[in-house]
């Protein structure tokens, strides 16, 4: 099961670069430059990430903002803050903070490759038959991604390539993602 779930991730990968990639060749308009002023604020872009999802007693809410900076229309570099409690009642509950730095590099416009680093400590507490079973751990993960960009928002995929199915907080190496920057 696990071979079949990482060979269709990697073929939804290679889709979505084939994708970028001839949307490229086949464009017809070329976009206006970026202005080229010395304004620190005029090269920050702010985004993040808000989720929450609920139902049958369990609830995941996820709260992450993020800034890069431009340094020109190929590269930038940023930060981002990242806090995640889940909770299934009566047998699980888990907070999640931490931050990570990512860069980025765009190749061409529709391409966005990205290193990220991340490190976040995991407070768990789960329910067993006679007690309650509580672990605290560091967990650092080293992100290598790709995703077609478009003005901007990216969509893609990311691979950790220090996952360990043993002691990683996430249930799979690969993690599809949007990512949005204004």
């Amino acid at each position: 099961m696990k071979k079949n779930t990482l060979k269709f991730n990697c073929h939804l990968l290679i889709l979505m670069l084939v994708f970028g990639i001839s949307n490229v060749i086949f464009a017809q308009e070329k976009p206006l430059p970026k202005a080229k002023t010395g304004a620190f604020w005029e090269h920050v872009q702010f985004g993040g990430v808000f989720g929450l999802s609920t139902g049958n007693e369990f609830t995941d809410i996820t709260v992450a903002p993020s800034a890069i900076y431009n340094f020109n229309d190929y590269f930038a570099l940023g930060t981002g803050l990242q806090y995640s409690h889940l909770k299934q009642k009566n047998y699980y509950t888990s907070n999640v903070v931490g931050g990570s730095i990512i860069g980025l590099f765009n190749p061409i416009e529709e391409a966005q490759l990205s290193l990220e680093v991340e490190e976040i400590h995991v407070n768990s507490t789960y329910a067993d038959l006679y007690n309650n079973v509580k672990k605290s751990f560091w967990n650092t993960g080293l992100y290598v991604g790709a995703g077609y960009h478009a003005d901007n928002i990216t969509i893609g995929a990311r691979v950790n390539v220090l996952y360990d199915k043993n002691k990683d907080i996430y249930g799979s190496a690969f993690m599809p993602f949007i990512r949005a920057y204004f």
